[in-house]
């Protein structure tokens, strides 16, 4: 089926990426590069399409999570702006009173902005229509796509164990990006804290203490989730400050199937009892089903503004699949299936560039850029960029979702001179194996008000220096990016 993309009125520019008159003295980058690095890099003035300086820019390079700039612009031109993801929980069977005789299904849209406390929403909705008895059971129904088999490494350890939030698998419904909600308080020195989900009780088993103590130089505290005969366990540890409390979040091993225990526990807070317990089910609610409850996540361009600011993983996968999804009108067998959408976009605008290079779609197989198998040019990534400058619709959102250094949530990118942190907007990526990844793309705004765009991938080498050291590719980039501020 063909791909169904908006087309953006845009005025389209001549770029002469390949220019052999181009500058090349990206001199930080040359000398990390003589060390046995391999680098990709290239700057382009937005009002002429002119090449100011570049160094390898058509070698494509493992991007990491630059990827995500894919993510961001594909799904712009799919979804408007403030598009809001749908979550809707349908009752089938008979209301009489407060008596449900049949079943709850809770209906997935595939939106990775979904919190407990949208569960907990959806709970107190059938709560107040009079609901306190449901015969059945609470069935999840993942929509657009049932759980996709991990491919990647972190994701598929986490179906046994996770001791962080990071490596959540895939789900289209899933809480606080597939993660359990611990909520740790300190009680009082030598007792145990309380331990508790952050909006409703926890539904899984428990097993240790954090113990409560005066001082905040004792053991820190630990919490570990890990899964026995498909179901999920924390296992805690350590000890927690008198008066502090922490929100702590690991990895569920099954998104979908904790989605449905957390609101089953939400509903037991409010009173309501669900007789049949929780199932995950593929396929679509009997047709009589009627609707009882319904939520919405962020708006697109929030989602977006959080996966490029924070890099997040599970944002910028699972809308790489509800993409998919919606595109194809059929589940995607898998993330690197799905992420065909995101190198289908990229050549697309490439292609509508004239005078570029006709190039070959990048090789894309996830949207956060996990997967090292991927791999951007300098080129491809500033044709995108240049793409959306003059995306009249779309560009508000999409540089909005950027980092100016001196805003930067991570300290590494808020040091350097004021031009580097006032007038550049940005998006980073690293990776450190199988070897190591260091990027920056984006914005810069001239000293006369004009644009110019940048891309800089640095990887490790491939039979030397496999794993540069971040700091130095890091200040590499910066100061080759503060070279071209000053003469811009």
């Amino acid at each position: 089926m063909p791909l169904r993309f908006a087309r953006p009125s845009v005025v389209l520019v001549i770029f002469a990426l390949c220019l052999p008159s181009a500058r090349a003295d990206w001199r930080a980058l040359t000398d990390l590069q003589q060390s046995g690095a391999r680098v990709s890099a290239t700057a382009v003035d937005l009002e002429d399409g002119s090449v100011i300086q570049q160094l390898n820019a058509d070698v494509r390079l493992t991007p990491a999570s630059l990827t995500k700039l894919a993510v961001a612009a594909t799904a712009l031109s799919i979804w408007p702006a403030d598009k809001m993801f749908k979550t809707q929980l349908l009752a089938a069977g008979t209301l009489s009173g407060a008596q449900l005789t049949g079943d709850l299904y809770l209906v997935g849209a595939g939106d990775p902005s979904l919190t407990g406390a949208n569960l907990l929403s959806l709970a107190a909705q059938l709560r107040a229509i009079g609901v306190t008895s449901v015969s059945g059971k609470l069935i999840v129904t993942p929509w657009p796509f049932a759980t996709v088999e991990c491919e990647t490494k972190d994701r598929c350890d986490a179906r046994t164990r996770s001791d962080t939030a990071y490596d959540a698998p895939l789900a289209s419904i899933g809480t606080d990006f597939g993660t359990w909600c611990v909520d740790v308080r300190g009680t009082k020195p030598g007792a145990p804290a309380t331990i508790a989900g952050c909006t409703s009780r926890l539904p899984i088993p428990v097993q240790g203490t954090i113990q409560t103590t005066a001082s905040a130089k004792d053991t820190p505290l630990r919490v570990e989730r890990f899964t026995s005969d498909g179901n999920d366990v924390l296992r805690v540890g350590g000890t927690i400050q008198d008066g502090d409390a922490q929100d702590v979040y690991r990895a569920m091993s099954d998104p979908a199937r904790g989605a449905g225990l957390l609101l089953n526990a939400s509903l037991e807070d409010l009173g309501v009892t669900v007789a049949g317990g929780t199932a995950v089910r593929d396929g679509s609610p009997p047709p009589t089903a009627f609707l009882v409850g319904r939520t919405e996540g962020l708006a697109l361009k929030e989602q977006l503004g959080r996966m490029l600011r924070f890099s997040n993983n599970y944002i910028a996968d699972v809308l790489t699949l509800t993409m998919a999804a919606d595109l194809d009108n059929a589940p995607p067998k898998s993330l690197s299936d799905a992420a065909k959408t995101l190198s289908s976009f990229m050549l697309r605008t490439q292609n509508k560039q004239k005078a570029a290079p006709r190039v070959s779609a990048p090789p894309l197989f996830s949207g956060s850029g996990l997967t090292p198998e991927n791999e951007l040019s300098a080129n491809d990534l500033v044709r995108l960029l240049s793409y959306e400058y003059r995306d009249t619709r779309n560009f508000g959102p999409f540089y909005g979702g950027l980092v100016v250094p001196r805003q930067s949530p991570f300290v590494f990118l808020r040091n350097g001179s004021p031009a580097w942190q006032d007038r550049v907007a940005l998006k980073t990526g690293t990776m450190d194996d199988p070897h190591s990844v260091c990027g920056m793309a984006g914005y810069i705004r001239k000293k006369d008000g004009g644009w110019l765009t940048f891309a800089v991938i640095v990887n490790g080498g491939v039979t030397q220096n496999r794993h540069v050291p971040l700091y130095k590719a890091l200040e590499a980039i910066r100061t080759d990016l503060e070279q071209l501020l000053a003469r811009y």
